[in-house]
């Protein structure tokens, strides 16, 4: 049996759970939101040497554009409002699905998707990754498919 040290990446079911029980302790962080009408509102609420968490809102609109999370694996639960998620398994963009208050997504490294708040009303979400981002890479769809234009460092956050 694996025994998982500090710097061990924590699972995908560790990632959910962690987002779960911060989403629904409304007490903790609702204080903190602000919304920006320029582009989404975050902030760090913990860093560790395993994962961090993020909590970020939304008003209608707001969007991430496609994107990963380097070598991080990921999940968020919808705290508040709605979001849609558009995941792009290939070349090119799959559907869109809802995420609803309560709901949870997780993902693995190098996983490229699209976050949405395509309600009219604002939404607040929570965000766990491990190990703690480092890169972010982001991508648009040009004639050829999925093609990346940026990469950001964690300096930058």
């Amino acid at each position: 049996m694996k025994v998982r040290t500090a710097s061990s990446p924590l699972s995908q079911a560790r990632l959910r759970q962690i987002v779960q029980g911060v989403a629904a302790s409304e007490h903790g962080w609702l204080s903190l939101v602000r919304y920006d009408l320029d582009r989404r509102w975050y902030q760090r609420l913990t860093s560790d040497d395993d994962h961090e968490v993020w909590l970020l809102s939304w008003l209608p609109g707001q969007r991430t554009g496609f994107h990963d999370h380097g070598e991080s694996s990921g999940a968020f639960a919808v705290a508040r409002g709605a979001l849609r998620e558009r995941a792009a398994p290939g070349r090119r963009p799959g559907p869109s699905a809802a995420v609803s208050r309560g709901e949870v997504k997780s993902f693995g490294p190098w996983y490229i998707h699209d976050v949405i708040n395509a309600s009219v009303q604002p939404a607040v979400s929570v965000h766990a990754y491990s190990p703690p981002l480092t890169s972010m890479r982001r991508f648009e769809f040009g004639p050829g498919g999925l093609e990346r234009v940026t990469v950001e460092t964690a300096v930058r956050w």
